[in-house]
């Protein structure tokens, strides 16, 4: 029983990583910019950057593919981890599969951060992040995408509203799980996602407080003329 465990754990690690390895920023601004979007910007392949260097088409793009990146890491999960009820000696298996989702979710976000096909150079993780949180948890994704996206709005920091987004998961995750019996495994996700996400925006923090950091408006090197820039 515990080698069926460990394996079904490890291949929901080996999935979800690959899943969130999949450079789609990359490709959508190849295919719609003619450009590889690490060469301009902040040389992420996150939307932000997909915004600045190849336009809003490819940045909604990139953003929604991002996205199912994480949701399909957990839905996956589900979906391996499904009859492992039915093995003789476990009989309540719910902790385990969310325990199961919640790290092939994470691992999304590691893949993202760290792409295996991208030899290991991606983006920050917060559309992964929250595409694991909407298969894990809808409301705290909806009010975290709020905070999002008032953050960003209010201000023009996309970085901003980034941080401002996952701590308002980690925050609202608190008393859904103390009164409403929420998994306890959703806070653990929200706190290593919120910690790896700061820890990847900790260049534009830098930026933040030097008063350097660009709005979301802001352009940045042009793409060369003869290229569509999408």
């Amino acid at each position: 029983m515990i080698l069926v465990i460990v394996a079904k754990f490890i291949a929901v690690i080996v999935v979800g990583y690959l899943l969130g390895s999949i450079p789609f920023g990359v490709l959508v601004g190849k295919r719609m910019a003619k450009a590889d979007v690490r060469q301009h910007g902040s040389g992420k392949m996150g939307a932000t950057n997909v915004l600045r260097t190849a336009g809003k088409k490819a940045a909604a793009v990139v953003a929604i593919l991002d996205l199912l990146k994480g949701m399909l890491a957990v839905l996956f999960a589900g979906l391996i981890w499904w009859g492992l009820s039915t093995i003789e000696g476990v009989s309540n298996s719910w902790w385990l599969l969310s325990s199961a989702q919640v790290t092939a979710g994470l691992a999304a976000v590691v893949g993202h951060i760290w792409p295996i096909f991208l030899k290991f150079r991606g983006g920050r993780g917060v559309a992964p992040f929250f595409g694991g949180l909407v298969a894990l948890c809808p409301v705290a994704a909806l009010f975290g995408g709020e905070a999002l996206i008032l953050g960003a709005g209010l201000t023009g920091f996309a970085s901003l509203g980034s941080i401002l987004g996952v701590i308002g998961v980690y925050t609202i995750l608190v008393p859904l799980i103390i009164m409403h019996g929420f998994p306890l495994e959703y806070l653990i996700y929200a706190l290593v996602g919120t910690i790896i996400i700061i820890v990847m925006h900790r260049d534009n923090i830098i930026r933040l407080m030097s008063g350097k950091e660009r709005r979301l408006g802001d352009k940045v090197d042009s793409l060369p003329p003869t290229k569509s820039t999408g």
